[in-house]
C-alpha cells in the first residue's frame, strides 16, 4: 500500500469523524442550553474577544454536549479558577471554557488536516499538529491576559479606594455602607476593584457573612495585596479594633509597594536598554569617530 492510499484512508476516516460529530450534535435536541447554568439566571454578556463571540454558537452546537462528558473535578477546578480569577464567569461558565478547548484543540485541527488533504494546501503536517496544543491553550491564555489588566487597575486603584474607606468609616459610615458609596462613585467606570467591590455587597445582601464575602473578594482577585488587605480586615473584625486605623495602616503600606515596584522596573527599564545601546548606538558611535580615522590610515592621508 502506498502513500497515496494511506493517506486517503486518513483523509476518509476524518472525513467520516467530522460527518457523525456534526450529526451528533444536531440529533442531541439542543441539550447543551438546558446544561448552562448561570448565577444570575441571565444570558452572558457579551466577550471583550471576539474569537469567543464568534465560536460560541459551533462551542453550543458542535462541542459543549462533548464538555459536559468531562468529569475530572481536579480539571474542572482549574477551569473555575481560571475563569473567576480572569473576570470572566459573567461571560463563560466552566463548561462553555471546556467546549472552547474542544473546538479549538482538536475539532479545528482536524478539520484544518481534512481540507489539507482534500484540497491539497500542502501545508505541513507539524504545523497542523501545533495546532493542537496552541488551540488548547486559546482559553487559557485569554483568561491569563485578562487577570493580568485586572491585577494592574487593581494595584492602580487600590490606594486610593482604602483611603476613601478610612475617611468614610472614620466620618460615621458602616465599613458596608463606606463600601456602597465607592460602588456608586464607580459605576460608570471600567474600574475592576469597584465591580469587585459591588459583588461583595451583593454577595452580603444574599446571606453571606462579611468573611464570607471578604474572602470571596480574595479568591476571585488572587492578589497578594488583595489577600493581605482581606486578612487584616477580616482579623481585625474579629478582635474588635478600630477599621479606620487598620485601612489606614493598608493604605501607606499600599503605596509603598507600589513605590518599590515602580523602583523595580525602572531598574528592570535601564538594564534592557542595555542590549539595543550596546547592539546598535555603540556601533555606530565608534564608525561615525573613527570611521574617519580608518579611512585616512587606509589612503596615506590622500
Amino acid at each position: 500500500m502506498g502513500s497515496a492510499e494511506i493517506m486517503l484512508g486518513l483523509g476518509m476516516l476524518l472525513a467520516g469523524v467530522a460527518v457523525y460529530l456534526f450529526v451528533s450534535a444536531l440529533i442531541t435536541n439542543n441539550a447543551g442550553k438546558q446544561q448552562l447554568s448561570w448565577a444570575n439566571d441571565t444570558e452572558p454578556r457579551p466577550s471583550k474577544n471576539r474569537i469567543i463571540n464568534a465560536s460560541r454558537p459551533l462551542v453550543h452546537q458542535f462541542t459543549l454536549q462533548h464538555a459536559l462528558k468531562v468529569k475530572n473535578e481536579g480539571y474542572r477546578k482549574r477551569v473555575r479558577k481560571y475563569i473567576n480569577t480572569s473576570g470572566l464567569s459573567a461571560e463563560l461558565n466552566e463548561d462553555e471554557f471546556i467546549g472552547l478547548q474542544i473546538l479549538w484543540g482538536i475539532m479545528f485541527p482536524l478539520f484544518m488536516i481534512v481540507m489539507n488533504f482534500a484540497l491539497e494546501i500542502h501545508l505541513s503536517y507539524f504545523v497542523l499538529l501545533c495546532l493542537i496544543p496552541a488551540g488548547f491553550y486559546l482559553p487559557i491564555m485569554h483568561s491569563v491576559a485578562m487577570k493580568n489588566q485586572r491585577e494592574v487597575s487593581i494595584r492602580g486603584d487600590l490606594p486610593f479606594y482604602i483611603d476613601l474607606l478610612a475617611l468614610s468609616v472614620e466620618a460615621g459610615l458602616d465599613f458596608f455602607a463606606a463600601i456602597q458609596k465607592l460602588v456608586d462613585k464607580a459605576a460608570g467606570t471600567d474600574s475592576v476593584l469597584g465591580e469587585e467591590l459591588g459583588i461583595v455587597l451583593k454577595d452580603v445582601k444574599i446571606g453571606s457573612s462579611k468573611a464570607q464575602a471578604l474572602r470571596g473578594l480574595s479568591e476571585r482577585v488572587d492578589m497578594s495585596e488583595i489577600t493581605s488587605f482581606v486578612a487584616v480586615l477580616i482579623d481585625a473584625d474579629s478582635s474588635g479594633s478600630p477599621i479606620s486605623q487598620v485601612l489606614k495602616d493598608q493604605s501607606e503600606q499600599m503605596r509603598l509597594e507600589r513605590f518599590v515596584r515602580a523602583e523595580k522596573a525602572g531598574a528592570k527599564a535601564s538594564q534592557a536598554m542595555l542590549i539595543p545601546l550596546m547592539l546598535f548606538i555603540v556601533p555606530a558611535v565608534f564608525i561615525m569617530v573613527f570611521g574617519p580615522v580608518a579611512i585616512s590610515f587606509m589612503y596615506g592621508g590622500k
